[in-house]
């Protein structure tokens, strides 16, 4: 059996061709450059540094670039990390495509586009149901591939679409037991809350911010795509309902030193907003506890305020739930 990147174990020296999903340039506290490179394959990604860099090494391993690696895996303050021995830029003519490196989602993106197209079809409300299919039939082969962030929950192929199910998931079972919640605007809501993301991002591989995303960001994004697709179907832009979906997408971060453009005053906005917080919440911990030993405490959770979290010895639930990275 082939070895992937995430099969070592600490201690073990590595000789893999990988991609650099992320690349920095950095400068240490003696003054010298460093470039802290973050290595991926279809089984996940582990960060090392590459020390005494120049900006030349900078521009030679930069994001997106396919490399052979030898290294050493190691631990550093409680995280996974590469000692980096050598490292070689892989030519375009060795046979080697961006895509063999990129993790994806734990559900098949053809499962995926079923169970949100079928989500689709219990949206009642017209104005929702049509803005909802127009901006997915627009959008839908970056929705469908694109990770739902550069490094934070979610950051894998198809992992937008992956965070949508998810949350279309906990929709049904809140709407279930609280009949006052409207379940159509709440599935739109779901559906259409972070396909910004599709703007903001550059896609799955190497994913990095583009110009839009820097300077408008995916909240404000999303809330245009609502508009130019009302003003294409020929709905009111001042309607109700119109301004309502408005509300879920611009109010999903809940406040808004996290983005939000206003704070949720809708019952579904506020429903939406908790949700999505869930589903990032858990995403990240699962992470970072399926790469933590038994009876051991994972690495700081930076979107969990730097707290670390308790893995039981007898964890039989995470052992069945889907890998992530």
């Amino acid at each position: 059996m082939i070895k992937r990147l995430l099969d070592y174990n600490d201690g073990e020296d590595m000789n893999l061709v990988l991609l650099i999903k992320d690349s920095s340039l950095r400068t240490s506290k003696n003054g010298k450059k460093y470039l802290v490179l973050q290595f991926s394959d279809s089984s996940g990604a582990i960060r090392g540094n590459l020390w005494n860099a120049s900006k030349q090494d900078a521009d030679t391993f930069s994001s997106g670039t396919i490399v052979e690696l030898s290294g050493r895996r190691e631990e550093y303050q409680e995280r996974p990390q590469i000692r980096i021995y050598d490292l070689r830029v892989v030519g375009p003519n060795e046979g080697y495509d961006l895509s063999q490196f990129v993790h994806s989602a734990p559900i098949k993106q053809k499962d995926l586009e079923e169970e949100i197209n079928k989500r689709v079809f219990e949206i009642l409300n017209p104005t929702w149901n049509r803005i909802v299919r127009y901006l997915l039939k627009k959008w839908n082969k970056e929705f469908f591939s694109f990770p739902a962030g550069k490094s934070n929950h979610h950051a894998v192929k198809n992992g937008l679409a992956f965070h949508t199910v998810s949350m279309l998931r906990d929709a049904e079972g809140i709407a279930n037991t609280y009949p006052q919640i409207n379940r159509s605007l709440l599935y739109a809501g779901c559906i259409l809350h972070d396909m910004g993301k599709v703007i903001e991002l550059s896609g799955p591989v190497a994913t990095s911010y583009t110009t839009e995303g820097n300077l408008i960001g995916h909240l404000v994004l999303i809330d245009e795509q609502i508009m130019l697709a009302a003003h294409e179907l020929k709905i009111d832009e001042h309607s109700e309902d119109l301004m309502l979906l408005r509300h879920l997408v611009l109010s999903h971060h809940g406040l808004p030193e996290y983005g939000a453009a206003h704070r949720p005053v809708v019952l579904e906005a506020e429903v939406l907003h908790k949700i999505d917080d869930l589903d990032a919440t858990v995403y990240a911990i699962t992470n970072a506890l399926q790469q933590t030993k038994p009876g051991e405490f994972t690495e700081s959770i930076k979107s969990q305020d730097n707290r670390r979290f308790y893995r039981p010895k007898s964890d039989e639930a995470l052992d069945k739930a889907p890998k992530l990275e």
